[in-house]
């Protein structure tokens, strides 16, 4: 079976380069609408079985150019939000390195366990949202899961399902409207395509 794992398209705040955390809930902007729609037709002939997304805006919208052309519904799940970044939110990526540089130097080094100030770890971010995924992966063997998201969100279950540490998330970068697919078979799991914006 398949999993798709899709980063939303892109938004304002994207455009800014602010910290779009889980409590932003901020629309796509006219680039991030024409992504989806390029999304959605690329996946028009996949055996999609179900679709979940996050029940952010710029999540549901991306979902939303998928299911239209699949007549399937949205599964929206709350655990799918982005990570919730406490005091960072809406900053400047610019201000960030002068801020909490301390901070980011010691989340990156200890990814699992460092918590954001206000915030949450990755560890739980990676254990709520494959919550919400995994029974899916076991409901639907034939036709693929694509699940809707965001930057962290994608990334942990990307090294939950090849069973990666969490530290690993600094050696990938994720685009906007980037595409993910992971085969899960008995034999084993593997990451198919990552990061594609080809569509």
């Amino acid at each position: 079976m398949k999993l798709i794992l899709i980063r939303h398209g892109e938004t304002r705040w994207n455009k800014e380069r602010r910290v779009q955390g889980g409590d932003s809930d901020i629309e796509l902007n006219v680039t991030g609408l024409n992504q989806a729609r390029r999304i959605a037709s690329f996946l028009e002939n996949e055996d999609i079985g179900v679709i979940i997304s996050s029940p952010l805006q710029r999540a549901i919208a991306t979902a939303n150019a998928i299911a239209s052309l699949h007549d399937l519904p949205i599964e929206i799940d709350d655990r799918l939000k982005e990570l919730n970044v406490g005091e960072f939110e809406g900053l400047a990526l610019a201000n960030l390195t002068t801020t909490f540089s301390q901070f980011l130097l010691q989340w990156g080094k200890g990814a699992q366990s460092a918590r954001l100030p206000g915030g949450e770890t990755l560890q739980e971010l990676q254990q709520r949202s494959w919550e919400a995924v995994g029974p899916f992966l076991a409901e639907h063997k034939d036709g693929a899961v694509v699940v809707v998201s965001h930057y962290f969100v994608t990334l942990s279950l990307i090294l939950k399902a090849l069973d990666l540490p969490l530290d690993y998330f600094t050696k990938f970068k994720l685009d906007l409207g980037g595409m993910s697919i992971i085969e899960i078979e008995d034999r084993g799991t593997r990451l198919e395509v990552f990061n594609d914006t080809s569509y």
